[in-house]
């Protein structure tokens, strides 16, 4: 059959994230292209990320006149997890063009796993529920020959205006039997322009497992859920090579939940990279907890690790145990300490906003953020994604807006301690705050040795001038905003 793979996401339409400018391939797709091109199908590809809009798919539509479209999210990328509707209108849009045409429509995705009727009435004939690529397989197959689809797992239809379920496919248990993501079908063209331009070098992205085994009240898991399957470690570094023998890698983002939970398996990881004479640096997803064990971060530290992201959430022990993080504070202070001994950058993820958080919370986790002076933060509001007990807790509160715009919009949606302009605000300042505190510690660090100063301690120095003020400004203004909600609320 022929089959034309697509995604939904729309770097044009997120302004944030164009901001940025750290474009990443959409590696669940490119997977799912290789599955199905390895059971025989004629497949051609359609990178959505670069593209206007969802109107771009006509073209390929045209020139292809495939069987079948498969509109196929990312589930590795956070962004194509949040749901932004923004991306879910084009997303529908594009169902409706290629039903037009004639072909048979498949969804794969969180928003889609989510709202799967809604896919359905726009126009799509099956939706694939959990892991797709398994599903997707079988479902063509079924498709190619007039079989019989009522028996696939991981299946969403509509029968005569009624919703049909076969149930969630799990992830195969050895992830190694999976082919490469189709890398050939990628133009890495405007992907290596937008990364040397803006940051020096090329970032590529790749994942050596599936799920995530915590139970964070908040993250959602509508594909891979609860599980964890993982690839052995000579075949990420097999993966590595292979993508390295197509163009230059200078780093990594390893897109999983959680990278790397064992010594043991990062230990065999350390070896095979060293075995394979390719040292790229990398950057993970991680735990404190599990960054805590020396060995572990030893063999990370030997692979390459460049920078760890861990998901701090919150500077309250209180608000971490309301998320049933299964974290100490004291975990996190410590993981950042010792990461930074080793010569690892280090990230944190911080979250407003969730049930029960006071202005004293708040200022224990900008009072975190002082103290650690991480070397990057990203700041959230929380965000009741479907499926996860944070959303059963909300969602009686939830009004007509569900998921936001775009990955800028910060509204939490449910009635809180404060207004979304109020976390907005606070947003900005947190940014201001650490960005003022980091360039006085490497001014400080510049007079004691000039000798050894850095390009990036440097600009981080004199961008003090901008940030230092601006945080006394927006603290001043987030204040005001704070006594004037206290001040309504107490009318």
């Amino acid at each position: 059959m022929k089959v034309l793979l697509t995604h939904a996401y729309f770097l044009r339409l997120d302004p944030k994230q164009e901001k940025a400018a750290r474009p990443y391939p959409p590696l669940g797709t490119l997977y799912a292209a290789a599955a199905v091109r390895a059971a025989g199908h004629d497949v051609s590809f359609h990178d959505s990320f670069f593209a206007p809009g969802a109107a771009s798919l006509a073209g390929p539509l045209a020139a292809v006149k495939p069987d079948v479209v498969v509109l196929y999210d990312d589930g590795f990328n956070w962004l194509t997890k949040m749901c932004l509707s923004v991306m879910e209108a084009e997303a529908l849009a594009m169902v409706r063009i290629s039903r037009e045409t004639g072909a048979t429509v498949v969804v794969s995705g969180s928003d889609a796993t989510d709202h799967r009727r809604r896919y359905l009435e726009a126009g799509a004939s099956y939706v694939l529920l959990g892991d797709g690529e398994p599903t997707l397989v079988e479902l063509l197959a079924a498709l190619g020959s007039g079989g019989d689809v009522s028996g696939i797992t991981g299946l969403a239809r509509l029968e005569k205006g009624e919703l049909v379920e076969t149930g969630r496919r799990r992830s195969p248990a050895d992830l190694d039997t999976l082919p490469r993501p189709a890398w050939d079908l990628l133009d890495f063209a405007p992907y290596e322009r937008t990364w040397r331009e803006r940051h020096g070098r090329f970032s590529l992205n790749l994942v050596s497992s599936r799920g995530c085994p915590y139970g964070c009240s908040w993250c959602a898991k509508p594909l891979f859920g609860r599980q964890y399957f993982v690839h052995s470690p000579e075949r990420v570094v097999a993966d590595l090579d292979s993508l390295s023998s197509r163009v230059k890698v200078d780093h990594v983002w390893f897109g999983d939940d959680i990278f790397g939970l064992t010594a043991a398996w990062t230990g065999r990881f350390a070896d095979a990279v060293e075995a394979s004479g390719r040292r790229v640096p990398f950057t993970i997803q991680t735990r404190a907890d599990l960054v805590l064990d020396g060995a572990l971060r030893a063999n990370l530290v030997r692979a390459g690790l460049e920078t760890a992201w861990l998901g701090a959430e919150s500077g309250s022990q209180k608000i971490l145990d309301a998320m049933n993080k299964g974290l100490k504070v004291e975990e996190t202070r410590e993981a950042v300490r010792l990461l930074k001994a080793d010569g690892v950058k280090v990230g944190l993820f911080l979250q407003y906003g969730y049930l029960g958080e006071t202005r004293e919370d708040i200022e224990k986790t900008l009072a975190m953020v002082v103290d650690l002076l991480p070397d990057e933060i990203g700041v959230s509001v929380s965000y009741p994604l479907p499926g996860t007990p944070f959303f059963e807790q909300v969602k009686a509160a939830l009004g007509g807006k569900t998921n936001w715009v775009d990955s800028d919009d910060l509204d939490p949606m449910v009635p809180g301690a404060y207004s979304p302009a109020y976390y907005r605000r606070l947003h900005r300042y947190t940014h201001r705050l650490f960005q003022s505190r980091r360039g006085l510690a490497n001014a400080r660090r510049l007079l004691a040795a000039p000798a050894r100063a850095t390009r990036a301690q440097l600009r981080s120095a004199a961008a003090t001038l901008v940030h230092l003020p601006a945080s006394v400004a927006e603290g001043f203004l987030l204040r005001r905003l704070e006594r004037a909600e206290r001040k309504s609320a107490e009318a």
